[in-house]
C-alpha cells in the first residue's frame, strides 16, 4: 500500500514539469492582465484592483493547460460563458425559488451550450453564480469582456509557447499503401458505437490513431520506417495461357 502511495498522489499520467510550469505561468499572467484590462475598459480607469468573475479561473485552466480540448476553444469560452450568464440572469429574474432557479439555470445552460456546439464547463458555474448573486443584466458585460480578454491572452501564450490556440488538428497522414489501415467511416462508426461525448475532437483522434498505426507498422517490420509514399511492388506480368 505504501509503495502505491506516490502513484495515488501523482496520478497515472502527471504532466511534465515544463508543461505544468508553462501552463501555470501563462494562466497567472493571463488572468492578471485580463482582470486589469477589464477594469480599465469597463470602469474607464487603470487601477490595481482587477475586475474578474470567478469562473474565469476555470476557463483559464482549460485555455492554458488543455488548449487542444474542444471545450477550451475561443468560441466555447466566449459563447459558453455568455450563455451561462444570460441563462443565469433570466432564471434569477423569472424563478422565485433560489434552489429551483439554480437547478434550472445550470441545466438550461448545458442544454443550450450542447445544442449550439459551444460546451464550456465554466459556463455552468457562471449560470449558477448569476443565480446565487441575484445578478441582473449588468453582469453580462464583465463576463463578455473577461472571456474575450482571456481568449486573447491564451492566443498570445500559445504563440509564444509553440502551441496552436485556437487548436488546429494535425493533418492525419494516410496509411502506407502496404498497410490497409482503417477508413474514415470506420472511425465514425466506432465513435457512434462508443456513444459518449469525448473531450477530444474527431480530427485529433484520427491523427493520433494514424500515428499509432505508423508506429505499430514500424515495430512489426523490425523498426524499419515505411514512408506514406512508398508504392507497392508491381505484380509480375502474367504469361499468356
Amino acid at each position: 500500500m505504501l509503495r502505491r502511495l506516490p502513484l495515488l498522489i501523482r496520478g497515472p499520467s502527471p504532466a511534465s514539469a515544463p508543461d505544468a510550469l508553462r501552463a501555470s505561468a501563462g494562466a497567472a499572467v493571463g488572468v492578471a492582465a485580463c482582470g486589469l484590462i477589464a477594469h480599465a475598459l469597463l470602469d474607464g480607469k487603470l487601477d490595481g484592483l482587477p475586475l474578474l468573475v470567478a469562473p474565469i479561473g476555470a476557463s483559464a485552466v482549460l485555455a492554458f493547460a488543455l488548449p487542444a480540448s474542444p471545450v477550451a476553444q475561443p468560441r466555447a469560452v466566449v459563447l459558453g460563458n455568455l450563455i451561462g450568464a444570460t441563462v443565469g440572469v433570466a432564471c434569477a429574474a423569472l424563478i422565485g425559488h433560489p434552489t429551483l432557479a439554480a437547478a434550472v439555470a445550470v441545466g438550461a445552460a448545458i442544454l443550450v451550450m450542447m445544442l449550439l456546439g459551444c460546451l464550456h464547463p465554466p459556463g455552468g458555474a457562471v449560470a449558477l453564480g448569476a443565480v446565487i448573486a441575484g445578478a441582473g443584466l449588468e453582469a453580462l458585460p464583465p463576463v463578455a469582456v473577461c472571456s474575450l480578454l482571456l481568449v486573447g491572452a491564451a492566443m498570445v501564450h500559445g504563440r509564444l509557447s509553440g502551441h496552436s490556440y485556437p487548436h488546429r488538428a494535425p493533418v492525419a497522414a494516410p496509411p502506407p499503401l502496404l498497410w490497409p489501415g482503417y477508413a474514415a467511416a470506420d472511425l465514425d462508426r466506432a465513435l457512434a458505437d462508443f456513444g459518449e461525448q469525448l473531450d477530444v475532437s474527431r480530427d485529433d483522434l484520427d491523427a493520433l490513431f494514424r500515428e499509432v498505426e505508423r508506429h505499430a507498422l514500424n515495430r512489426l517490420t523490425s523498426d524499419v520506417a515505411i514512408s506514406p509514399d512508398v508504392k507497392p511492388a508491381p505484380a509480375p506480368a502474367r504469361e499468356p495461357a
